[in-house]
């Protein structure tokens, strides 16, 4: 699957479902942002049933505040609406290929309980 552009409109809605979402926040203006993207994009053919979304930072202003996004390229992942993991710089693709495996792996039940003791 190709990735998606993702923007205020259909940030959330992407995002929310079960399952898990890649998302890079990057700009054209970027030369680590540009380098990456090839490496992005492999990935998201070697994984159909993820979904991996790219954030123009200068197109969607509003959602890079929102996340505080303050050197890109950024990634974040989230799984089944929750934030798991979000760091600044281009990762080589073993590094994405691990990130997503340790995503994949993830105890949703004991992440979302880890979240509610921190909550209290």
């Amino acid at each position: 699957m190709a990735t998606v552009e993702l923007t205020t409109a259909n940030f959330d809605e992407v995002t929310s479902s079960d399952g898990i979402v890649l998302v890079d926040f990057w700009a054209d203006w970027c030369g680590p942002c540009k380098r990456f993207a090839p490496v992005y994009e492999r990935s998201s053919e070697k994984h159909p049933d993820l979904v991996f979304g790219k954030v123009d930072t200068e197109a969607q202003q509003e959602l890079a505040a929102k996340f505080d996004i303050r050197s890109i390229p950024t990634i974040m992942a989230i799984r089944d609406g929750v934030i798991v993991f979000a760091q600044p710089g281009a990762l080589p693709e073993s590094a994405l290929e691990n990130l997503i495996e340790q995503v994949e792996a993830l105890d949703m039940d004991d992440v979302r309980k880890k979240l509610a003791e921190h909550k209290h």
